[in-house]
């Protein structure tokens, strides 16, 4: 298993702050001594109540710390969220009379680790990485953002430049098509399960670029990088908002059925009642205007389970022959960290895109 320090080589953000580290100094879990069922769990974990997701350890391993650390997915430039959550910081220290941590992680592959390293205790994983967040880190997803109408969903779009000249996915073969990282469910792998039934086959009639993140996909095809980008329509969408581009600019020309959206999880070894107390604190908080700005009208959190909600990304993963298991993770995790060491060895003015992916990369 990768650890938080080979991740660093890629990704220099990486680094805890020495007085978060110290305050979080914990060994990684251990192995249960006796399992009845574990399912797609690592072996660190015991499912034996059948719900999907790790069991609460014997109370010796249990944690209960001073000081909670949160990190929100980086689906997008991490720097973007910290004064976003703030406000969800100072609500959950003041709810659970415990001081609350933001962390800003790069990559899937390093929210992860330090979940399963037990230096993370509460996440926002994006959609297709809360399987691998499960099965090798012992998350356990227990909300996500809303409004009084229900849970919020996003779509998996394709969108090309405005002015030119792709109609329909069929049109994009042999062209420069983005995909955004290989955990990524509406980046990567639902575009394998669900472009094929438009004419359109990833790596067989376009080499998929792994842009990096949906963000860059978004300002790849604006700036011509990309004649067409698999995106989230949140996403999407929280960039229009921000100016940060025109969405006349662009057109749609596919659009899927609803994925649910981001999953917010805490470890599986929490003390049972400072889970619930942070589940319960989760739910009562309430957004701030700046909050309900930027997530697209939710403004609060409901709860979810991973059996029953995230359904519909496992099967995407399984029509994609991409198990969330340790192998696949491993391999996401390196080329994660590849990625980054390309991205910081481009110049800062004008990062290019990535190098294809030769073959289809085994992870939402």
């Amino acid at each position: 298993m990768m650890s938080i320090t080979s991740l660093r080589a890629g990704c220099t953000a990486l680094s805890f702050a020495t007085a978060v580290v110290a305050a979080v100094s914990v060994g990684p879990a251990t192995a249960q001594d006796t399992c009845a069922n574990r399912g797609q769990l690592d072996t660190l974990y015991c499912d034996a109540n059948n719900d999907l997701v790790a069991d609460v350890p014997p109370a010796n391993r249990q944690r209960d710390p001073s000081t909670m650390i949160f990190a929100y997915t980086p689906v997008e430039d991490p720097a973007v969220y910290s004064n976003i959550f703030k406000p969800l910081m100072d609500f959950m220290g003041t709810c659970t009379g415990k001081r609350w941590v933001y962390f800003p992680v790069q990559s899937n592959s390093a929210q992860i680790e330090a979940m399963r390293s037990g230096r993370l205790h509460v996440a926002g994983f994006s959609t297709g990485p809360t399987g691998f967040a499960v099965n090798i880190a012992g998350a356990v997803p227990f909300a996500a953002k809303g409004s009084s109408a229900g849970v919020r969903g996003y779509n998996l779009l394709a969108i090309v430049k405005a002015d030119s000249p792709f109609q329909k996915l069929a049109d994009l073969k042999g062209k420069k098509v983005a995909h955004t990282s290989p955990s990524s469910n509406s980046g990567n792998l639902a575009p394998r399960a669900l472009f094929p039934a438009e004419g359109l086959t990833p790596v067989t009639d376009y080499q998929p670029i792994m842009s990096g993140g949906h963000d860059r996909s978004v300002l790849g095809v604006n700036t011509g990088d990309y004649d067409m980008g698999a995106v989230a329509s949140d996403v999407f969408e929280r960039m229009g908002n921000r100016g940060t581009v025109k969405p006349e600019n662009f057109r749609v020309i596919y659009k899927s059925t609803i994925f649910p959206t981001s999953s917010f999880a805490h470890a599986h070894d929490l003390a049972p009642a400072l889970a619930g107390k942070v589940k319960q604190c989760f739910y009562d908080f309430k957004f701030p205007a700046e909050m309900v700005k930027e997530f697209n009208g939710d403004d609060r959190f409901l709860p979810i389970t991973y059996q029953k909600d995230w359904a519909p990304v496992r099967e995407v993963a399984e029509k994609t022959n991409t198990p969330y298991n340790r192998a696949a993770y491993e391999a996401e995790a390196k080329r994660e960290a590849e990625a980054a060491a390309r991205r910081a060895a481009q110049p800062a003015a004008a990062p290019a895109p990535a190098a294809p992916a030769a073959v289809p990369a085994p992870r939402p």
